[in-house]
């Protein structure tokens, strides 16, 4: 059985996971698990990561466009007109007075979705934000080194959500190791693992699904490389988190944006 996904985690004592049914329609309330950040983390500063977005289902997402959400497919169900959504931006601390609320206005789920890869959907919101965006991978090139979590998620496996946006760094493993964790459930070339094998540790966790997995392009510049999509647990040896390879999808993405018409 594939692992579950970050939005979903529901880990028994044998660490088995089933994988829950998302209940989104267009136009309805969602009844996702908002959760209950990132485990081994710390705090992001104001203005860190301006781009960030957290989504009132539970789960994360960074500003592909100033109108447009990019964040995981696990999180909604399908496509067409959405006004249940609730996107909160330009603030580390959710609770902050300064914080900007805007509702969504479509959602676009990957096409072709089952559940197995594809994990990406785009979110429409009502008006843009005066906010930065978050650029996207074009190419495998920014594929390895070290990468940026960042999310509101628990802190620990079968923890809360958190008030504070947190941040770590997790490392590049190759597919072939990441196979040998999660056998035929991981989809190569879809999908990329980052995390420490050996240790664990450090990780994205429930309700951080959809947020961006990031590092500095070679002009300096913040570049998104993943999504967060799932794992067995939060930070077990091992088992590191399981990303979608933003570079595979771009030409979709920027479809697919271009569709929506933000």
């Amino acid at each position: 059985m594939r692992n579950h996904l970050k939005a979903l985690r529901r880990c028994t004592a044998a660490g088995a996971v089933a994988l829950a049914a998302l209940s989104l329609q267009p136009g309805t309330a969602q009844a996702a698990d908002p959760g209950p950040g990132v485990v081994g983390g710390v705090r992001a500063a104001q203005g860190e990561f301006p781009w960030m977005v957290r989504l009132s289902m539970g789960c994360g997402g960074a500003l592909y466009t100033r109108q447009i959400v990019l964040t995981a497919a696990h999180c909604v169900s399908g496509s067409g007109a959405n006004t249940s959504i609730t996107a909160t931006a330009g603030v580390v601390d959710l609770q902050s007075s300064q914080a900007v609320k805007v509702k969504s206005t479509q959602v676009l789920q990957a096409p072709g979705y089952n559940g197995k890869g594809k994990d990406w959907a785009l979110i429409k919101l009502a008006r843009p934000l005066d906010l930065p965006t978050l650029k996207i991978a074009g190419t495998t090139a920014y594929n390895q080194g070290t990468f940026t979590v960042a999310g509101w998620g628990a802190d620990r496996e079968g923890g809360s959500q958190q008030r504070f946006l947190l941040k770590a760094d997790v490392p590049y493993v190759d597919d072939g190791t990441c196979q040998g964790a999660y056998g035929d459930s991981l989809t190569p070339g879809e999908e990329i693992c980052a995390g420490f094998m050996d240790t664990g540790g450090v990780d994205t966790c429930q309700g951080d699904s959809g947020g961006p997995m990031f590092r500095k392009d070679d002009g300096g510049a913040w570049i998104q490389v993943g999504i967060v999509s799932w794992g067995n647990g939060c930070a077990r040896p091992g088992y590191p988190g399981v990303y979608t390879e933003v570079s595979t999808f771009a030409p979709d993405i920027a479809s697919a944006a271009a569709s929506l018409g933000g």
